[in-house]
C-alpha cells in the first residue's frame, strides 16, 4: 500500500508521501535510544509536566486534527474531534497516576525470604515499537505513548499507510511538549520494513492494535527474538439481550455499539443475540432506527455514519453480505453500497444467520450487524462463545443471577452489563483467544513494557 492520503468520501488521493530510507529509520532508532537514556533520568514530575503540556496542545489542535482524521479515514467530524479530546484525558491521566502505578512494593515480612528488606520496583526498559491501525488514527497511538513515556520508554510508531498525515503530527507532539528529542517518532515506512525495525537489537519491545493475522506476524519475530509483545486484535464482539431487558434502551444503545465510527472498531457489538421473549421487538426497533441513520459527507455536523475507511473494506462487506444472503439470510435493511462516489455502504441488519455463512465467524468490519435469535441463555452463550474471538462483550438484563452468570461465562476481556464497550483509561484493555495478549490502559497497561525487578537486603 502506498503511503498516502485517499479521502474515502471521494476515493480522491489528497497527498503522498515517501518512505523513509534506511538511513533515516536508522537515525530515528538512534534517536530513541538517545532519548531513552535521557528519560529514564528523570522524575515522574518533570515526565507529568510535559505530558499534560502535550494534551494541552491536543487540545489547541483539535478542530484542525479532527477535520484530518475525517479526511484520511473518514470518521464523522463530530466524532473525530472526539477523539482528539479521548486522547489528551488519557495522556492526563497517565501524568496523574503514573507515579502511583509503578511505586515499589515492600514484602511484608522480609524475614521469611531472610532479607532485612525485600520487594519490587518497575524499571522501564527501553525504545517500544508502536504497529497502529487507521481506524482510530490518534487514539489508539496515544493509548500506548501515554504511558511508555511516563514509564521512562520511548516510542517509535509504524502507522497505517492511510494515515500518514496523522503520523506527521504525532512525529513532533511529545517534542514540542518538551520530551528529549526523539522520545517518540514516526517511522513512514511500509509494512514490509517493519521486521528489520523490530529485530534491531535497540527495540526492547513491540505493541500492535491490528488484524489478526498481523498479529501472529509480529509476535512470530517478537517470538523469535525473545521480545515482549502486546497484541490488540480483532473483535466480533456479542451484544445479549434477555428477556428482564430495558429493551428500548437495548435498542438505541445497540445503534450505537454497531455503528459509530462508521462500524470500524474492533470493540463494536458485531454479533446481537436476543431472547425469543423480546426477538421480535428488539429486531424491529434496531432495524427502524439503523435505517435512520443518516449516511453521508462525514465533514457534515449531521452525519452519522460516513465512508468505510478503505475501497477493499467496503469490497469485503459487500462480499460477506451476498455471501450469507445468498445462503438465506434476511436483509431487514440495508445490505448494499450506495450509488455514489466514496467507499460507502448502507448500515445494515441481517436475521437467520447460519453456521456455514461467512459472517457467523468473521469479524464484518463496518456497518453490518447479524441478529440471532435464541431460546435460552445457554444457547445465547454458546454463540457468543462460538467464534475464535474474545475481546469484549455486552449483556443487557436485569436479573443479578443472570448478569453473574455471564460474567463468569463468557470467554472475553471485558463484560459490559447494560451498556455498550467503551475503552477508558481507569480500566484494563484486552482480549483473549484470537483478541490478543497482554493489557493496555489502567495499571496494566503501564506495567506492561515495565521490567518488574526483585530486590533483595541482607
Amino acid at each position: 500500500m502506498a503511503i498516502a492520503t485517499i479521502n474515502p468520501f471521494t476515493g480522491q488521493t489528497e497527498q503522498e508521501f515517501e518512505a523513509h530510507s534506511e538511513a533515516e529509520v536508522d537515525r530515528r532508532i538512534a534517536a530513541a535510544q538517545s532519548a531513552f537514556e535521557a528519560l529514564r533520568q528523570t522524575t515522574f514530575a518533570q515526565r507529568a509536566e510535559w505530558m499534560r503540556r502535550a494534551a494541552e496542545l491536543l487540545e489547541a489542535d483539535a478542530d484542525e486534527l479532527g477535520r484530518l482524521i475525517t479526511i484520511e479515514m473518514g470518521r464523522p467530524i463530530k466524532a473525530a474531534r472526539a477523539e482528539v479530546l479521548k486522547s489528551a484525558k488519557g495522556l492526563r491521566f497517565y501524568a496523574d497516576h503514573a507515579e502511583e502505578f509503578l511505586a515499589p512494593e515492600a514484602l511484608a515480612d522480609p524475614s521469611a525470604v531472610g532479607a532485612s528488606r525485600a520487594g519490587t520496583r518497575y524499571a522501564p526498559i527501553g525504545i517500544v515499537l508502536a504497529v497502529m491501525p487507521w481506524n482510530y488514527p490518534l487514539w489508539q497511538v496515544l493509548r500506548f505513548a501515554g504511558p511508555a513515556l511516563m514509564a521512562g520508554n520511548t516510542g517509535l510508531l509504524k502507522h497505517a499507510s492511510n494515515v500518514p498525515q496523522a503520523a506527521i503530527y504525532l512525529d513532533t507532539l511529545f517534542s514540542r511538549a518538551g520530551f528529549p528529542e526523539g522520545a517518540f517518532h514516526s517511522l513512514l515506512i511500509p509494512a514490509s520494513r517493519v521486521e528489520a525495525v523490530l529485530r534491531d537489537p535497540r527495540v526492547k519491545a513491540t505493541t500492535l492494535t491490528g488484524s489478526e493475522p498481523a498479529g501472529r506476524s509480529l509476535a512470530s519475530i517478537a517470538g523469535s527474538e525473545v521480545k515482549h509483545v502486546v497484541l490488540e486484535l480483532g473483535g466480533s464482539d456479542p451484544f445479549v439481550v434477555m428477556p428482564s431487558a430495558d429493551v428500548d434502551r437495548a435498542a438505541s444503545v445497540a445503534v450505537t455499539a454497531r455503528n459509530q465510527n462508521n462500524g470500524q472498531s474492533c470493540i463494536a457489538a458485531k454479533r446481537f443475540i436476543v431472547h425469543a421473549d423480546v426477538y421480535d421487538e428488539f429486531t424491529r426497533l434496531f432495524s427502524e432506527r439503523v435505517a435512520a441513520l443518516q449516511v453521508g459527507d462525514p465533514l457534515d455536523e449531521s452525519t452519522d455514519v460516513g465512508p468505510i475507511a478503505t475501497e477493499s473494506g467496503r469490497d469485503e462487506l459487500e462480499g460477506q453480505v451476498a455471501d450469507a444472503v445468498a445462503k438465506g439470510a434476511t436483509v431487514l435493511t440495508g445490505g448494499f453500497s450506495p450509488d455514489r462516489d466514496g467507499w460507502f455502504y448502507q448500515p445494515t441488519v441481517l436475521t437467520g444467520i447460519t453456521p456455514e455463512m461467512r459472517l457467523h465467524l468473521e469479524e464484518a468490519f463496518g456497518p453490518v450487524a447479524t441478529v440471532y435469535r435464541v431460546d435460552s441463555r445457554e444457547e445465547a452463550l454458546a454463540i457468543a462463545n462460538g467464534t475464535t474471538f474474545g475481546l469484549s462483550s455486552a449483556v443487557w438484563t436485569t436479573d443479578a443471577e443472570e448478569e453473574e452468570w455471564f460474567t463468569e461465562n463468557l470467554d472475553a476481556g471485558a463484560v459490559f452489563i447494560n451498556g455498550m464497550t467503551a475503552s477508558y483509561p481507569e480500566l484494563p484493555f484486552g482480549g483473549v483467544k484470537d483478541s490478543g495478549v497482554g493489557r493496555e490502559l489502567a495499571a496494566a497497561g503501564i506495567r506492561e513494557f515495565c521490567n518488574l525487578k526483585t530486590v533483595w537486603r541482607a
